[in-house]
């Protein structure tokens, strides 16, 4: 076994004694340091590097702390203005999960790198610590890096405020396939608005329109219709003429 099996087996048994005790001599170091550092290197370098990190120029770690627990909600001396539904202030859940929040910190912070992904590296009981890998888009090792230069794409910019990183997925439901799973996608909220909204007029013009076959023929029910229609009217031009006849009671 390499030493990343090693190092691997370590961060899965968090129970046992070297995990226990490398954990509380971390969580006292990070809690004398700021929210937000920088890194030299991983402390997880095995799951870093399955997470896309690369030892090479543009390519960077930042350690992030949130607090743990509910979400509060953010009003003044806990009033809340409006009906007794949306009064409450504590016991709320958020919807986005802490290590989507970690990535937000760290997204905001540093403006110009982009998300690549970020891992869970140690807890107590105050805080949540995360490691975000982050990414240089203009730098040139990453544009030159066929495995790397997708995330220099426009479409990027700012990934973990739009749910598209692996934290965000997950609390969009993303993660699972099959069965009740395409009530997620593309989004929640997509799939409530087509299953409640009204038809617009476009569509609703569209349904009435007879449907054509594979070659542009009209279907047989339709085109029986169509012909039933027209010899409906044919028969009334008929009658209309024989009533105009010269010698009938009606004037020329």
């Amino acid at each position: 076994m390499g030493a990343y099996k090693y190092m691997e087996e370590f961060g899965r048994r968090k129970q046992g004694d070297v995990s226990r005790f490398l954990s509380r001599m971390r969580a006292w170091e990070y809690r004398q340091l700021p929210g937000l550092v920088r890194l030299t290197h991983p402390s997880r370098p095995d799951k870093a590097r399955r997470l896309g990190y690369k030892a090479k120029q543009g390519v960077v770690v930042y350690r992030v702390r949130v607090r743990r627990g509910g979400r509060k909600r953010p009003v003044s001396k806990g009033i809340v203005y409006g009906k007794p539904v949306h009064q409450g202030v504590t016991k709320l859940k958020p919807k986005r999960n802490l290590r989507n929040q970690a990535e937000e910190k760290a997204g905001r912070r540093c403006g110009g790198l982009r998300v690549l992904n970020s891992y869970w590296v140690n807890q107590d009981s105050v805080y949540k610590y995360f490691e975000v890998i982050m990414v240089d888009p203009m730098h040139t090792a990453v544009r030159n890096d066929a495995r790397l230069n997708w995330i220099c794409d426009p479409t990027h910019k700012h990934r973990e405020l739009r749910g598209i990183t692996s934290a965000g997925k997950k609390y969009r439901g993303l993660h699972g396939k099959g069965h009740g799973y395409g009530k997620n996608r593309p989004s929640v909220r997509a799939v409530l608005r087509k299953n409640t909204s009204l038809p617009s007029a476009a569509t609703a013009r569209a349904a009435r329109r007879p449907r054509r076959g594979r070659r542009g023929e009209v279907g047989a029910a339709d085109g029986a219709a169509a012909r039933g229609g027209g010899r409906r009217a044919a028969g009334k031009r008929a009658a209309g003429q024989e009533a105009r006849l010269p010698g009938m009671c009606h004037r020329e």
